[in-house]
């Protein structure tokens, strides 16, 4: 029988909790993990220098909270891209990738969720894809001498956005520490978009799965691609929860959310909790047991 572990974002959750409060709130909240966020924000962007105490203190928390962090989001490099023009940010990239490689070594992290952009705020050309690449294979060879597994998210930007895309990059790299990391929301809200058959023929390569609801890509509407509330957009999780049952996914899912506005955030939570329960035990997909 195929089990799974059911995590929720970091970003979902309140600011100010220690570690030890907050993972015990991912496990009072029905979670098996919380998904750990290195964005492009200084804040979070400081975490990649914590020093061997921080860590310690980190590691120390997750352990007396029986609790794991199953991926670092690693979305700093929307701000500082692979495949920018600018030599200084191409550095700078490859030195958050070098950085977030150790932290998650030093915290027992597995898996690095690499955004698919090549840029995503200056303007996109054969040279930002050339230099995306080139980098992505000098991150993967990186992350290969740790053994930390790189997987890139299917984004809300048409350079990836597939998971075809996604193992196309895969095929020129040729490594089996670069896999993929399906976004549902974003893979749904494409035009033209064939989601059953993208993941049945790339579901040897994914290793982790976002669940996100999104309103689709017209030509009159850019898509709305974060805060939208689960059951308010047009993502059939339903189909797609039974598509993964069926081909015995045995990754781990994260349902990713933001706090936003929320006046009570928790409660959001709770709500998209039950809405994930429910279409579990519909389609039949068990969730591991809660650790206490």
């Amino acid at each position: 029988m195929v089990v799974n572990a059911v995590g929720i974002y970091e970003k979902a959750l309140p600011n100010g909790l220690s570690w030890e409060d907050e993972f015990n709130l991912v496990h009072t909240l029905g979670f098996n993990f919380l998904e750990f966020s290195v964005d492009e924000s200084d804040e979070r962007l400081k975490r990649l220098d914590w020093n061997k105490p921080e860590r310690e203190d980190f590691r120390k928390a997750l352990w007396k909270t029986n609790s794991r962090i199953n991926t670092l989001m690693l979305s700093g490099h929307r701000r500082f891209p692979l495949g920018s023009a600018d030599p200084e940010t191409r550095r700078t990239s490859l030195q958050i990738m070098r950085k977030a490689i150790d932290l998650a070594s030093d915290l027992g992290i597995r898996n690095i969720q690499l955004a698919g952009y090549d840029v995503y705020y200056e303007h996109k050309s054969l040279s930002s894809r050339e230099y995306f690449v080139e980098n992505l294979r000098k991150c993967v060879h990186m992350a290969a001498k740790k053994m930390v597994m790189l997987s890139i998210e299917t984004m809300d930007d048409p350079f990836i956005n597939t998971l075809d895309k996604d193992v196309y990059y895969k095929s020129l790299i040729r490594s089996p520490w670069l896999q993929a990391y399906p976004d549902i929301g974003n893979l749904t809200a494409w035009e033209g978009a064939d989601m059953g058959r993208d993941i049945e023929s790339n579901i040897d390569n994914v290793v982790a799965v976002h669940l996100k609801e999104t309103r689709p890509v017209t030509d009159t509407f850019p898509g709305a691609f974060r805060d939208v509330p689960f059951g308010e957009g047009t993502v059939d999780f339903e189909a797609a929860l039974r598509l993964f049952a069926r081909l015995q996914y045995c990754g781990s899912y994260t349902v990713e959310m933001w706090k936003g506005k929320e006046s009570d955030p928790l409660a959001a939570v709770r709500k998209a909790k039950a809405f994930f329960d429910a279409l579990f035990e519909k389609v039949g997909i068990v969730q591991e047991p809660i650790l206490a």
